[in-house]
């Protein structure tokens, strides 16, 4: 079995009014992380003004303002400015979200295990829960 230091990694954009996420949100995170879902490599923090303007802050720079200032990330720097950029084109005028740059560690085993066998993933797609949901929901609804 190959040994992988790290599983597959996602990059998500959650998006809030204001500048920095409610405690909702923050608990949120740190939910998934304390429960090791996932593991946390990196998280910043994209504002985009009313008139388009991006601003980019990194935890260290904003953990303290919003309660994640306890937070340890694993490996900062996975997100390109290319990554930021395009997801921040998502991010409405006068909003912000939260990247998060995170280690699915369900899956770390997965993948060790197919990289053993020479099988790889050769695509994935996340279908978002409301989606889900509100399919499931209209098919029981017949």
């Amino acid at each position: 079995m190959s040994d992988f230091t790290y599983g597959p990694v996602e990059l998500m954009l959650i998006g809030f009014e204001g500048e920095r996420p409610g405690p909702e949100i923050v608990d949120a995170f740190r939910d998934v992380v304390d429960a090791g879902t996932v593991r946390l490599l990196d998280l910043l923090f994209v504002t985009r003004s009313p008139e388009g303007v991006v601003t980019v802050l990194e935890l260290e720079d904003a953990g303290d303002a919003v309660g994640l200032d306890d937070f340890a990330l694993e490996a900062t720097g996975l997100a390109s400015v290319d990554d930021i950029e395009e997801l921040a084109a998502e991010i409405p005028a006068g909003s912000s979200a939260a990247l998060l740059v995170i280690e699915l560690t369900w899956a770390k085993r997965l993948a060790s295990k197919l990289a053993a066998g020479r099988g790889l993933v050769l695509s994935t797609e996340r279908i978002p829960a409301p989606v889900v949901n509100e399919v499931l929901a209209a098919i029981a609804v017949e």
